[in-house]
Order: C-alpha cells, then structure tokens, then sequence
C-alpha cells in the first residue's frame, strides 16, 4: 500500500480523511504514527460529539509523547473504533485501515477543499524534513 494513498485527504496536521458518501472516516497518518513510535494509547470522543474543522477531538499517546488529534472537517462523531481501546498498536500497524479512529457526519463539505490530497501532503512532508 502506498505510504499516503491517493483516496484520502489530508491535513497539515497529520491527520487522514476518507470520504464516505456524507460521513467521513479519519485517523493518523503513516508519518505521524511513524514519528510517534509505538502508540499504547488512543483516546477517542464520544459518539454524538460535535466538532469544528481543526479541533481536537482525541489523542494518541505513545512511548515518547500525548499527541492530540485533530478534525480534518466539521462533523458529528457517528462511530468509533471501539478496537483501539485494546489494541491501540493498530494504529501503527495499519493505519489507513484496522487503525482509523471515528467516522462522522460531515456538517460542512466545502471545507475538504482546503484539504491537501496526497501528493501535496508528500510535497508538504518533504519541505518539513528540510
């Protein structure tokens, strides 16, 4: 699997969005988890929660820090991966899979438009390790 699969967005955060008819499915990215190092930790919010583009809506902790996580887009929390509780190493194993995090209504659509795809991600990552 490509490290930033081109069906996703993404935020200069490090977060990753997936477009599921008017729900989204988010989580952390291969470069994020990577930089994190092994997670032993996810705390996710709780279904019904309303959030804006931007905001934290859980965090990740790992052996080497808490990181919060952000929303990619404005949306309420429908579902969360209940499996990260007892396995939060999903999240470094398949992050853009067994390891994302909420899915949740999107309230607002035009704001996946300020969202990077994935070559502008890589573009963006590179001009960071510089």
């Amino acid at each position: 699997m490509a490290k930033y699969p081109d069906n996703l967005q993404y935020t200069k955060d490090h977060e990753w969005l997936k477009i599921e008819g008017d729900l989204g499915r988010a989580g952390i990215t291969e470069f994020a988890q990577e930089a994190l190092g092994d997670i032993v930790y996810v705390e996710l919010p709780k279904i019904g929660e309303k959030f804006s583009a931007g905001e934290p809506f859980g965090s990740v902790e790992s052996v080497k820090s808490v990181n919060e996580i952000f929303i990619p887009v404005s949306g309420e929390v429908v579902e969360i991966n209940e499996v990260l509780a007892d396995s939060p190493e999903l999240v470094n194993e398949d992050p853009y899979g067994k390891g994302w995090m909420i899915r949740f209504r999107i309230t607002d659509s035009s704001e996946v438009d300020s969202l990077l795809s994935s070559s502008e991600y890589e573009d963006f990552i590179s001009e960071q390790e510089h």
